[in-house]
């Protein structure tokens, strides 16, 4: 099936290990120009040549001001960027009272702020193109909501307001924007969450339906469905990728 990404420019954040580099070689496997940001420029260079990257970008999600000027410089290097992934990192674990107002404050900047300050830098282009993608890493949290993770269920619901809302702006523009609802996959998040890969394995064995976590390489699959032509009709979505683990309609 082609998906009509051939010479399409991507941002994807987050890119240099777990799902956005899954991502990431998806996309480039079909043909995307793909630009790796991250905080790592070890870790962003070993991934684009692994992945066959077109350009890498060191940035830090907590970085605003960097954020803001992030999309100028992969349109210079690769032209407008046609398709952007905001996976702009996951907050510490804990209750509803657990985190001071610092660790609320650098959650709403990294999972809120972060992905406004992309979109609103991509968008211009975007309508100037006739056509563009945003795709935004979310939780299954905001669909049901995990005790232990407070931060990731109030901050990604935000998140997800602000990209519906702006889904039914420019959906006559020829832009899509959906959220991809994450529920467990084999990444060194979940394995420092749960205490070990071995741990979060066998606990997944015992309560996901399908068995197991999943792969990298299948989030990358659905992203890159999302950011097709043959995608164009999907917007304003919250799509879980969780292997049967949501119990709610």
């Amino acid at each position: 099936m082609d998906l009509g990404l051939k010479g399409r420019v991507a941002l994807v954040m987050g890119a240099s290990r777990g799902i956005g580099r899954g991502v990431a070689a998806a996309l480039a496997r079909e043909g995307a120009q793909v630009a790796l940001a991250s905080r790592s420029r070890e870790r962003l260079l070993a991934t684009a040549a692994e992945v066959g990257a077109a350009e890498t970008f060191e940035a830090d999600t907590d970085d605003l001001d960097r954020l803001a000027r992030l999309p100028l410089e992969v349109a210079e290097a690769l032209g407008s960027v046609d398709i952007l992934v905001t996976n702009t990192g996951g907050p510490p674990p804990g209750g509803a009272l657990d985190h001071g107002f610092e660790e609320w404050e650098q959650a709403y900047r990294s999972l809120v702020l972060a992905p406004r300050i992309l979109a609103g830098a991509v968008v211009p282009g975007m309508r100037g193109e006739g056509w563009g993608r945003i795709v935004n890493v979310g939780s299954t949290t905001t669909i049901e909501v995990n005790p232990a993770l407070n931060l990731s269920n109030a901050h990604r619901m935000a998140t997800v307001g602000f990209f519906k809302t702006l889904a039914r702006e420019v959906a006559g523009d020829g832009i899509t924007v959906n959220t991809v609802a994450t529920g467990r996959f084999a990444t060194d998040r979940m394995a420092e969450l749960g205490g070990s890969m071995e741990q979060v394995e066998a606990a997944a064995r015992e309560e996901v339906p399908a068995g197991r976590l999943g792969t990298v390489e299948e989030y990358g699959d659905l992203v890159a469905f999302l950011c097709s032509q043959r995608a164009a009709y999907i917007t304003g979505t919250v799509i879980p990728i969780d292997g049967g683990l949501l119990r709610s309609y």
